[in-house]
């Protein structure tokens, strides 16, 4: 997952070559140089960060000056030795995935702080970057969240249109019990009678799409336990905490892949004589 990432990464990026760099830069020129976190926040991704250099470099020395996953609020992350034309060749795609994951596992992190005491687990999404969702949910599982499915392929989950299709919300599951019966199965509903739906057909997990906090309390009243009760839908950093009061027990955050925010790191490169 890495190797490939890195290496599709790097075609994008330098192509037939670094011209700039190889324009200024002697062949055996060396150079160290120091990443920085310069914000708040959770940093994940370095085994990618080092991937980049050593692809370019196979001798580089990469030191992790930081554990992954701790929330900390600056200071040195990582230190590179090496050929200076590899370091300033990886440079922006290193940081490009260092800051991207560590911005999704911060903003993990965030949300886990708001529903901390609660119960509740916080659950990313498909909604991913192309390519890297494996990367993305490992930095969401970082930043203290839960991974919901991979893909298409390891549950079943049955939305609007799936159940529209299979004549309804209770149709739906009792096609996917029959056909799919040791798949992991959820049903999305949207208003109390396709609930009811959901639970005569035999759902255990249920996605509780858009509601209201008072339609959430309501529906956790209702359910009673008979089913795993899961919020989705328009979830801010703001709303989460009182949806998280409701008595459910996951709330799913699209916004902590496709929204994130890249943490500020920086890397400052020192010449070696």
């Amino acid at each position: 997952m890495v190797a490939d990432a890195v290496v599709r990464a790097l075609a994008e990026d330098v192509g037939d070559g670094d011209v700039t760099t190889e324009a200024t830069v002697l062949e055996d020129a060396r150079a160290r140089a120091l990443i920085s976190q310069k914000a708040p926040g959770v940093v994940f991704g370095l085994e990618v960060a080092e991937a980049v250099f050593r692809e370019l470099d196979p001798d580089v020395e990469f030191e992790w000056l930081v554990d992954e996953g701790v929330w900390r609020e600056e200071g040195p992350v990582a230190r590179v030795e090496g050929f200076a034309r590899a370091i300033l060749t990886g440079e922006r795609t290193a940081l490009n995935f260092l800051q991207r994951l560590s911005g999704v596992a911060t903003m993990t992190a965030r949300c886990v702080r708001v529903v901390e005491g609660t119960g509740v687990q916080i659950l990313d999404t498909r909604k991913t970057t192309p390519g890297l969702r494996g990367l993305e949910k490992a930095a969401v599982a970082a930043g203290g969240g839960t991974n919901h499915r991979a893909g298409l392929y390891d549950a079943v989950l049955i939305k609007e249109n799936h159940a529209a299709l299979a004549g309804g919300v209770g149709e739906a599951v009792r096609h996917a019990r029959e056909r799919a019966p040791d798949v992991p199965l959820e049903v999305e509903c949207r208003t109390l009678e396709e609930v009811d739906e959901a639970l005569a057909a035999g759902a255990r997990r249920i996605l509780l799409d858009n509601m209201s906090v008072a339609e959430l309390r309501a529906m956790v009243e209702h359910v009673g336990g008979r089913a795993e009760l899961e919020a989705s839908g328009g979830v801010t950093l703001e709303t989460l905490q009182e949806i998280a009061s409701t008595g459910l027990h996951f709330v799913s955050v699209g916004a902590l892949t496709h929204s994130a925010s890249a943490l500020d790191l920086s890397l400052i490169l020192t010449p070696l004589p």
